[in-house]
Order: structure tokens, then C-alpha cells, then sequence
């Protein structure tokens, strides 16, 4: 016999399902810090390195946009132990799941926002920079100070999008055992025998439209104040 839809179910399974964004955002967190970082460097690479160190990047970002999340996710949990143990004799099993999964989507990010990086720079008419350098700043000052804040701007709306990609695919922690909103409230299902499904998953979706929604608006806040100074440099 199915059970009817209980809308006030949604009222109780959120509160449970709160305190666990915390997992969500300290992935979340750790994968932006390290991926902006090796993202940025990726990018410099293809924009001012040498032929080998351009293949390489462009072929660290092919080859990682087109692996699905899920399955380097397993690749970097399952496979990364096995290898430091075989090769230097290093036992990381004992790690906290949670650094696999911030590895993992940091490299995913690193070549996603590498691309965004690279096709903002390359959106900055590159006679500022040398007008900058003629005046007197140095290639570093005229960097800083001219070319970086246009081409944040402009990757803006990109990078917001992969913020909030990036956030949604966090979901995918749970399948290695780390348990985020998305691991707590596939739980609260198995608890309840499979009791309340349909509840849990509007709860969820809820929860990360808001979330979603919060972001957007950040971004697009934050856009509208940079474009201010953009408009003066045009």
C-alpha cells in the first residue's frame, strides 16, 4: 500500500539535514582554495609557457574535463592509496575520506577554471598592458593592477557557474562514505526504509536551490560593483 505524500515531513527532515552543510562547504571551501591555485598556475602556463609546458596544461585540461566526476573521483579514492603504497611505501588509507573527495574535484576545478582564467586574460586588450609598461609600471604592476581586475571581471559569470556546478557535484562525496546533506539525507531514507523518499529529495532540492540562488547573487552583486571600475579603464 503506498503511503500518501506528507508535505509537513518537509518542515521535519530539514533541520536534520542543516547541520551537514557544513561537509558540504568545507569541500566545497578546500576545493576552490587549491584548485584556484593550481587553476591560475595551469593558466599562466598556457598563456606565457613554453611549447612543453602548454601541451602539458592543455592536455591536463583535456584530459580532465572529459573524465566524469564520479569516475576520478574513484580513480583518486581507490587507486591513488594503492599506488603510494606499491610505489614509495606510503599508507595513506587511514586519511580522511574527505581529502579524497577535496582532491579529487579540486583537480576538476583546477582545469575548468584554467580555461576561464585563460580566455579572460586573453579578453583584455593587450595594448593596456603595454601602454602600462611604456608609462613607467613594471610587467608585474601593470599586471596587477590593470590586466587581473578586468579579466576577474570577465570571468565572473563563468566562475560562478562553476561555483555552483561544483557545489551540486559535492553530492557525489557520499558515494565514497563521506557523509554531506546529500549523504545525510540518502540515510534518512535507509532509516526509514525507503519511507518519506519523495519528502527527502524536495528537502534536498530546496536546500540547494536556495543555496544556488544565494550564489547567483553574490556573483552578480559582485560583478556589478567591478564593472563600475571597468567602465572607467574603457
Amino acid at each position: 500500500m503506498n503511503r500518501p505524500f506528507s508535505p509537513t515531513f518537509l518542515f521535519t527532515v530539514i533541520p536534520r539535514l542543516l547541520p551537514y552543510l557544513k561537509v558540504t562547504f568545507w569541500v566545497m571551501g578546500g576545493t576552490i582554495f587549491f584548485g584556484l591555485i593550481v587553476g591560475f598556475l595551469l593558466a599562466k602556463a598556457k598563456l606565457q609557457g613554453n611549447v612543453f609546458s602548454k601541451t602539458l596544461a592543455h592536455g591536463y585540461t583535456w584530459a580532465l574535463r572529459c573524465t566524469p566526476s564520479i569516475v576520478l573521483l574513484f580513480i583518486v579514492f581507490y587507486g591513488l592509496p594503492k599506488a603510494l603504497l606499491e610505489i614509495f611505501g606510503i599508507n595513506i588509507n587511514s586519511w580522511h575520506r574527505g581529502i579524497f573527495v577535496v582532491v579529487t574535484f579540486s583537480l576538476l576545478f583546477a582545469a575548468t577554471f584554467s580555461e576561464i582564467m585563460r580566455s579572460a586574460f586573453l579578453a583584455v586588450e593587450k595594448g593596456q598592458y603595454e601602454s602600462a609598461v611604456s608609462i613607467g609600471l613594471s610587467p608585474f604592476q601593470a599586471f596587477q593592477r590593470i590586466v587581473f581586475p578586468q579579466a576577474v571581471v570577465v570571468a565572473l559569470p563563468n566562475l560562478g557557474n562553476s561555483f555552483i556546478i561544483l557545489m551540486k557535484e559535492g553530492a557525489l562525496a557520499f558515494t565514497v562514505g563521506l557523509v554531506d546533506v546529500m549523504g545525510q539525507g540518502t540515510l534518512i531514507i535507509s532509516r526509514n526504509y525507503g519511507a518519506y523518499a519523495l519528502e527527502t529529495y524536495l528537502a534536498l532540492a530546496l536546500i540547494y536551490w536556495l543555496l544556488t540562488i544565494a550564489l547567483e547573487k553574490s556573483f552578480f552583486f559582485l560583478e556589478k560593483r567591478l564593472s563600475q571600475g571597468r567602465k572607467a579603464w574603457a
